[in-house]
Order: structure tokens, then sequence, then C-alpha cells
């Protein structure tokens, strides 16, 4: 009987076009083909292994070269038809490129192709896995693939069709194999296993559909080596996943349940007894990792769609719903991010068991302090600026408004500043005695339960338009790289640095003039787009308008004397900055420097102050009125 065995993806390979598996397209499009009498002289047929190239290839050769043919049902009786069947046809050459790849084996089909049929209609070449031909080889039918002998036709089949030349694909009838979905695996192998009489149950049938990958000749070989152990009892999903060394559902929901819990030391333990039944550690990070995307999609689709993308039954479902509620959705895609980097790092490395239980003992630990509310607190801490108020007796500057959480501390007071404008005058202090200080007392009769619950996403304070502006043209001249439009923007006033928009004013034209060279106006858009992390940001250079607002005119007040705050209370003051008088002259100097207007010539001049020499080097030595 061992003699006479024919294996059964080799015994029930499809003879009709009506037996190939879910290649309706295909299929459609072969037989209207033959039924209008409109035969290519070449076909190339891609797609996954096990989809049904080879097989639709010989279909398509007996439909042709049948008796009766042209037909869509060939007889199956005739000569042609037989010697197809059983791989001894005349008239039908295949050929596998990847032993026959050289182009002198090119040049031998060449000589043969002239040759007419003997049996059938057609000379009908099958070339096989075609990508591994070399250029040399393709270029060698590349003319006889444009025009063929009368009565020859190339059927051409290859898995990688990104390797075949452009040029060969040109001069043929393209159609794209898909793979061949589970459901239709699983009724397939159902119709087998009834021919055959295995006993199997479905749960095992879609075991082996899933793990074919769309292939339907792994599906069958696989099932072809379970039968054996169908004689005394029912093939379960089980029987399967120990042939396959995979773990079962049980099994990977108990260890998921450790790895939520954050419970590393019972993983570990439960690791281990996997590991010593003989599971590979690749195979149980990849099992691992699947059953976290069948959680993924149970945790954000409905029952019916899970069921059709998980292939679960009803119990294995319920499960995962009581599972998705302890989990959060960037939890888990968290999860599956980090156990493909471990399969990746288990396969390139020598002690493959260290890594594994490495990588349980960091799954285990990866969904502690990640809850999403906490991760929000963290952004707000970190974008609004937020610090811990600690009685301190040196003077800092206020933070941001922080979230409205009653506590027994003492407010900070305000503290009124006075404007200072840029004149020769000495600048104006702010005296000790205008900073008035008192303790704000508790009012804990006045506390709502609305007050005590935590806001995730406070609102902050607006900053002063003028202090915000300040550290915004701070931030942008540190982006400009090229010195000589740095020491140009010295000389400018910015009225406006926002993502949709930056507004910056010259008092003098010329200067307008200058900044809007190419050059310049680059290196500030650059330094624009490298500040909001955008591109083209809009820069508009101008002269000043009447609403324009000076940032150079406001000033904040001198740094005050510190200040002794009650024993009660300790409190916080504002950090103050003051304005030398050498720095009011420098400002002074540059507003006029434009209107100095000099009666010497440019090639001797009798005198140059610093402010003079600034202006000439930025303008090529030109005195500019």
């Amino acid at each position: 009987m061992g003699e006479n065995y024919i294996p059964l993806y080799r015994k029930y390979r499809p003879q009709k076009l009506e037996e190939v598996v879910g290649q309706e397209h295909i299929k459609q499009a072969l037989s209207n083909a033959i039924n209008l009498g409109k035969i290519s002289h070449a076909y190339l047929f891609t797609g996954p292994r096990g989809t049904g190239k080879t097989s639709t290839a010989r279909i398509l050769a007996k439909s042709l070269n049948c008796v009766n043919g042209p037909t869509v049902e060939p007889c199956g009786k005739c000569t042609s038809c037989v010697d197809i069947t059983n791989s001894v046809p005349i008239d039908v050459i295949e050929i596998d490129a990847a032993s026959n790849r050289k182009v002198e084996d090119a040049q031998n089909i060449l000589e043969k192709i002239q040759y007419v049929p003997v049996n059938g209609k057609y000379k009908i070449y099958i070339i096989d896995e075609v990508h591994m031909l070399t250029n040399t080889a393709f270029n060698a039918l590349l003319k006889t693939l444009e025009e063929p002998p009368k009565n020859v036709v190339f059927i051409l089949a290859t898995t990688e069709s990104h390797k075949v030349l452009d040029t060969i694909k040109s001069r043929c009838q393209r159609f794209d194999f898909r793979r061949i979905t589970t459901d239709d695996i699983a009724k397939h192998l159902r119709y087998i296993s009834d021919k055959e009489k295995i006993n199997i149950s479905d749960g095992a049938l879609y075991s082996i559909a899933k793990n074919s990958a769309g292939g339907m000749r792994d599906s069958i070989a696989l099932l072809d080596q379970v039968s054996i152990l169908g004689e005394s009892k029912e093939i379960t999903e089980d029987d399967i996943n120990n042939l396959l060394g995979r773990l079962s559902f049980d099994v990977l929901y108990e260890m998921s349940e450790k790895i939520i819990q954050s419970d590393s030391i019972n993983a570990i333990k439960l690791l281990e007894k996997v590991y010593n039944s003989g599971n590979e550690p690749v195979q149980i990070l990849n099992n691992l990792m699947y059953y976290f995307k069948n959680l993924l999609i149970v945790k954000n689709c409905d029952n019916e769609t899970s069921i059709e993308l998980t292939n679960l039954n009803e119990a294995q479902l319920k499960q995962l719903n009581q599972q998705k509620e302890k989990v959060e959705t960037h939890q888990i895609v968290f999860l599956i991010e980090k156990t493909a980097n471990y399969i990746k790092e288990i396969k390139t490395t020598t002690n493959q068991q260290m890594w594994l239980e490495v990588a349980l003992i960091d799954l285990s630990n990866l969904t502690n302090n990640t809850k999403l509310i906490e991760l929000q607190n963290r952004i707000q801490a970190l974008e609004g600026g937020e610090v811990s108020v600690t009685p301190i007796r040196h003077i800092v500057t206020p933070p941001i408004e922080k979230v409205s959480v009653p506590v027994s501390k003492p407010v900070v007071p305000e503290v009124k500043e006075e404007t200072v404008q840029v004149n020769p005058e000495p600048v104006k202090e702010i005296k000790q005695e205008e900073v008035k200080i008192e303790p704000v007392q508790e009012k804990t009769e006045d506390k709502t339960e609305e007050q005590a619950e935590f806001t995730p996403m406070p609102k902050a304070k607006m900053l002063d338009p003028t202090t915000d502006i300040r550290s915004l043209w701070a931030t942008l001249l540190s982006h400009v790289k090229s010195p000589s439009t740095q020491a140009l923007l010295k000389l400018a006033n910015p009225v406006k640095i926002a993502p949709d928009e930056v507004v910056i004013t010259f008092k003098q034209a010329i200067f307008v003039k200058q900044a809007n060279d190419g050059t310049k106006k680059t290196a500030i858009m650059e330094a624009a787009d490298a500040m909001f992390g955008q591109k083209n940001t809009h820069v508009l250079i101008r002269t000043p308008l009447e609403s324009d607002v000076e940032i150079g005119k406001v000033a904040p007040a001198p740094k005050p004397k510190p200040i002794t705050p009650p024993s009660e209370v300790k409190t916080l003051a504002p950090k103050q900055e003051t304005v030398s008088e050498e720095e009011i002259e420098t400002v002074q100097e540059i507003q006029k420097a434009p209107e100095k207007k000099t009666e010497q010539p440019d090639d001797e001049p009798k005198f140059e102050s610093d402010q003079s020499k600034m202006i000439k080097e930025l303008f090529d030595g030109k005195y500019i009125n």
C-alpha cells in the first residue's frame, strides 16, 4: 500500500477550472477567453505559494489541447488530457527555471520551439519560478515571447513578480493569484476529510487553515500528516497545536493574565512549564503575540467582526471579552511591539532561553503605571510647567497656574510692575514698601466636592503677550544659522511670532529690503520652521504700523531686594530683571544710527563710531542714509 500511496495534495489537485479554490476572478477571465477563442500567446501567473498557479497552468494547457478543445470542460480521457494528468505530456513542456536558468537553456527552448505539436493543437511551455532566470536568458526569450510561432503558448509562473523584467511582463497577460481565505481552505479540507474518512473536528481544520497563511497546498499536506492520528479518536485542536508546537488557548490566556496583572513571578513559573514541554522560544512568543492581536481585535470590534477575524469559538471569545476590561488599547499595542522586538532578538542570539525569560519579565512589568489617566497627568505636568510649591525664602519665577486642587498652602500674591521707557533717564525701581504681602486665610468650609475632584487637562493662564513674544523672539534668533542675518535681526522688532505667521518690522526701509533678500529671508524661514516643527512658515518683513507694539519699549522691572516674609507665611515673589544704562544707550544708538548723515567721502571717513563700523560691515562698507 505504501508504494501506491499518493499524497493528498497531489491526489486532490484540481483538474478543471471550476475546481480551483478561491480564485474566482481568474477562473472567470480564463473561461471567457477560452469560450471566445481569445487565447493569448503568453501568460504570467503571480502570487503566493500554494495558491494554484501551476495547477491553473496545467488546466489551461489541458483545456487547449483536449480533443474537444479549446474547451472549459476538458474530457480528461483523451490522450492529451491523460498525459497532462500523469505529468508525461509531449506537447506541454514544464521547465523549472530554478535549475534551468542559464542562457544555454533558453537557447535550447528556442531550438525546439519551431517543431509543430504532436498530439494537441498547441505547444505549451510552462516555466515555473521564472524570476530565477538570468537577464541574459530573459533577453534570449524576449523576441520569441513577443512574436512566438503559431500555436505556441508560454505560461510563466512566479512568486516574485518584481524580479521579472518589465520588458517580459509587458508582453504577457498578467493574472495575480490571491491568498485563499481561511473559510475557503477549511471548507475544502472538510470536503477532503469526508472523502478520505478522516475523523477531525472543525476547530482542528480551522487551526490547520490558519497555519497555512493562505496556501492550499500547505493545508492539505498538514491534513495528510495529522490524518494518521484519527484512527482511534477524533483529531482535536490540541492535537494540531501539539503537532505544530503551538500553545493552547488556555495556556496563552493564563500567561497573558499574569502579564496584565504584572505578576512576573508566576509568569516565569508558567513559562518554565511551557518551555520544559518542548516548545521553542520563538514559537512561544509568536503564539503570545497572536494572542494579543486577537485581544486587540476583541477590544476594538463588535462580536460578529471579532469572530470573523479571530476564528475563536464562543467560549474563547467570552474569556477575551472579560479580559479586555483589564487592559487598555495602547497597552495591548505596546505589548505586541515589545514581543515582536524580542522575537527578533531571540532569532539572533545563542542563549534563547535567557532572552525568553527576560522578555516575559519585561512584558510583565510594562503595564505598571501606564494607565491612561496617569500618562495624561504626566503630560499635563510637563506641558503646563507644573512644579511642586515648597516654602523657600529666595525669590523665584512664579509658575503657570496649577490644577485647581485645594491645598493648605498660601497662594502667591500678585506683584505690580511699572513699565520702563527706553530713554536716557534712569530706570525706575520698585520700592520694597510698594509690595504688600498679605496672608490668605483658607476657608475649608466653602470646599465643594467638585473642587476636590481632579481635572485631567486644565487650561493654563494666558501669558503676558510682551513677555511671551520676548521669549519667542529669543528662541527664533537661536535657530538662525547665518551670522549676518543674526546681526541684521538685532535691529528688528517682532510684532507676531506664531505658527501661522511671523511678522518682523524695521524702522528703515533699507533694512526691510536687506532682510527680504533671498538668502536672509530663507534663513529666517528655516529658523521659524525649526522652531515650530513645520515647513514653509509664512514670514512677513515690513516697516512698522501705528498698531504695532515695540517690545523694546516695554522692559521688565529691576530685581527687587529680598523680602523677608512674616514667620507665619512663606511666599514666592516674581523674579524681576533690570535694564542697564549701557543697554539703553545701545538701543538709542541703533535707532538713531540710520538717521546720521556724514559729509566726508566714503573712502576717507574722519570718524567712525563702533555702531557705524557695525553697519558698515553689514552693508559691505557703504554708508546708508
